[in-house]
């Protein structure tokens, strides 16, 4: 009797806000009939990211399909979350024909893929490649990096180059272990800064990657699937800055959980987008990396989702409240160690109350 192919898995990283749930959810409505499972891996106590998935209505992007590893990221916690989840699958009556996994916009891709070596995985499954999604605003903005210019040097021959912004480190070990990088958000770059930022991904990329732009994370599953990398075979052409170290944790960052009255009704009533302004200069005066989670309106039968990346923050309706949910606001936010988390939520409340009633 023959053995089984090992299911194909595909490792999405990028940093925070980068596109990686947009680009999913297409993946999803775009699935061609695969069963896809989803592991979903976020930074701190709520996540986000998995509700949003699974309130999109897709066929074959159920809760049954979709598992949650909040507050621990994958890269650290691979024996206690990430094997555990992945026997769980493999056992299904039906196991599902291809896995994708979303790492946390803070996590080191590495690790995970090194896990897929272990003897209790190895024969069952197989990383059919590594995307890593780049939010191409941020990176022509300087974001990950203290020199912006400096993300132009080759640095896939120095991986132990010494990084004293952790946005880069983390940045460029994603760069680093990915097949593909994908520059999203290319609509908001005109035609010289989308020029300037491929080439600043594809000199702190890995050699060999292949980079390619999308908007709102649309990219051909074909592009994106069955890449055939089995890149666990590979680790030693995927040098990180902690190959040296024997952990790794995100002291460079922090989070907390913003709880927010309703949305005032003259200020909803101008709009999501509205709202999304008056709370971005907050986020930005406190130094905020990344925004994401969802207000009330009262009135509205639905949740008003807000994210954002540095500055930019955008705000949309998605799915009405549930019954046995509290309509309560809840954002998610995260910054470097040390941003004063108490004056973010202070100043996010004080917003909202000063747009009322």
């Amino acid at each position: 009797m023959s053995l089984a192919k090992p299911i194909p898995t595909t490792v999405v990283t990028g940093f925070l806000g980068a596109g990686k749930t947009t680009l999913i959810r297409h993946l999803m409505e775009n699935a061609g009939g695969r069963r896809i499972a989803l592991i979903i891996n976020e930074f701190g106590d709520v996540g986000m990211d998995r509700d949003i998935l699974s309130a999109c209505g897709i066929a074959g992007c159920g809760e049954d399909d979709i598992v949650e590893l909040a507050n621990g990221c994958l890269c650290c916690t691979v024996a206690d979350e990430f094997l555990p989840t992945m026997e769980a699958l493999l056992h299904r009556a039906e196991p599902p024909d291809h896995i994708v996994i979303e790492t946390s916009g803070l996590a080191l891709p590495k690790p995970l893929v090194r896990a897929f070596t272990w003897p209790e995985v190895r024969s069952r499954v197989t990383v059919d490649g590594v995307l890593a999604v780049i939010d191409g605003p941020a990176v022509q903005a300087g974001l990950f990096a203290d020199d912006p210019q400096a993300v132009q040097a080759p640095r896939a021959a120095d991986a132990a180059l010494d990084h004293d912004n952790p946005l880069e480190e983390v940045f460029t070990d994603q760069l680093l272990c990915a097949d593909l990088v994908i520059v999203n958000k290319a609509d908001l770059l005109d035609e010289a800064g989308r020029a300037t930022v491929e080439d600043q991904v594809r000199a702190a990329a890995r050699p060999g990657a292949a980079v390619v732009t999308a908007s709102e994370g649309r990219i051909d599953p074909a592009v994106m699937l069955g890449l055939g990398m089995a890149a666990e075979t590979d680790l030693d052409a995927r040098p990180s800055h902690h190959d040296s170290t024997t952990d790794h944790d995100h002291d460079d960052f922090a989070s907390t959980v913003a709880t927010l009255p309703p949305v005032p009704a003259g200020l909803a009533s101008a709009g999501p987008q509205a709202v999304a302004d008056a709370l971005a200069p907050v986020l930005k005066a406190h130094g905020a990396l990344r925004v994401k989670g969802a207000l009330e309106v009262p009135g509205k039968p639905m949740r008003l989702v807000v994210q954002g990346v540095g500055p930019r923050v955008q705000a949309y309706y998605d799915r009405p409240w549930r019954e046995a949910e509290a309509r309560a606001g809840r954002l998610v936010v995260i910054g470097l160690k040390g941003f004063d988390a108490a004056a973010v939520s202070a100043g996010l409340a004080a917003t909202l109350a000063a747009a009322g009633p």
